[in-house]
């Protein structure tokens, strides 16, 4: 990809975005989607806060203008040109990056990557505003995830041992009045592929009970915080990742609909956006995740309900 034009200063007005605008730069290479995104948000919340001042126009300008070239240079990617797609894209990558820093966390592994995993997590769920509101469970996933990474850090940086697992939110705790956690530099080399795996039963009864983490997803072998490049190992020594497959509803396979059901333009969207979601699973393998996307389709499509 063509390299961009560099931004001006950032104006101190924009304070706010400016993690938001770091997260694209580190995402030109690695997913270029994530990164138009990132700005578009950015462009967004800019203008709400300051397009009036001459250094904030100046500013703005430059980045609308790197948008326009991004645009050109994917131009022919669906989750640019769709919304549905681009929405699925971002959201199924900021999950990914949550779960990989998830289950670090429970597994007691701290390091400054996982810190900086939780904290992207939060700012991606931050851009997929651009898509409309939060559901209620993007809200929880942010808060905990812009939490988690202030107080690992701040237990790293003070020689503690942070306690492992969801534990009690703490309120009014905003990982942005740290600047240190936010910014923390990714190793050059990609984690590790862990061997644990997230089991939605094993969460202790005194957890936050607020995060819902799909059943069945798993932490990718390298979380999308760093794609490694070719090891130039055999393919045939790589062995696949055991997955627990969720069991089929067995009402679904009659998928003859109801005569009287009468579906909605919202229940098409909300359709065809599992479906999204699913294809965008598949494309980490996480096969678990795309059947139930896909039977929420099919039940929707057949029943009328969700």
């Amino acid at each position: 990809m063509a390299a961009l034009a560099p931004l001006p200063p950032l104006p101190p007005q924009f304070k706010s975005i400016q993690h938001h605008l770091r997260t694209a730069q580190e995402h030109d290479k690695r997913d270029p989607v994530v990164a138009y995104y990132c700005r578009l948000y950015a462009m967004q919340t800019g203008m709400k806060i300051d397009s009036k001042t001459p250094e904030c126009r100046k500013f703005l300008s430059k980045l609308m203008d790197q948008l326009e070239a991004l645009k050109k240079q994917l131009g022919d990617n669906e989750a640019i040109t769709q919304e549905i797609v681009g929405s699925a894209h971002l959201e199924n990558y900021a999950l990914k990056m949550f779960l990989y820093a998830d289950n670090e966390d429970r597994a007691g592994r701290f390091h400054k990557n996982m810190i900086k995993s939780f904290y992207t997590a939060s700012l991606l769920i931050d851009v997929i505003t651009v898509f409309g509101e939060l559901t209620d469970e993007n809200v929880k996933h942010r808060k905990y995830a812009r939490w988690k990474a202030t107080y690992i850090h701040n237990c790293l940086k003070n020689g503690e041992t942070p306690q492992a697992g969801p534990v009690g939110v703490e309120e009014d705790n905003d990982v942005e009045e740290n600047e240190d956690a936010g910014a923390t530099s990714l190793p050059t080399q990609p984690p590790q592929p862990s061997s644990s795996t997230y089991d939605p039963s094993s969460m202790p009864s005194s957890s936050f009970t607020g995060i819902q983490i799909p059943p069945g997803a798993h932490a990718p072998a390298n979380t999308p915080a760093e794609v490694p490049h070719s090891t130039g190992v055999a393919s045939n020594t790589i062995q696949p990742t055991p997955q627990t497959i969720p069991a089929i509803d067995p009402t679904l396979f009659n998928t003859v609909s109801q005569g009287d059901i009468r579906l909605t333009p919202e229940d098409f969207a909300r359709a065809q956006k599992y479906c999204k979601y699913a294809g965008s699973a598949l494309q980490y393998e996480d096969v678990s995740t795309a059947v139930q996307n896909l039977q929420k389709a099919l039940k929707l499509l057949t029943t009328g309900r969700e």
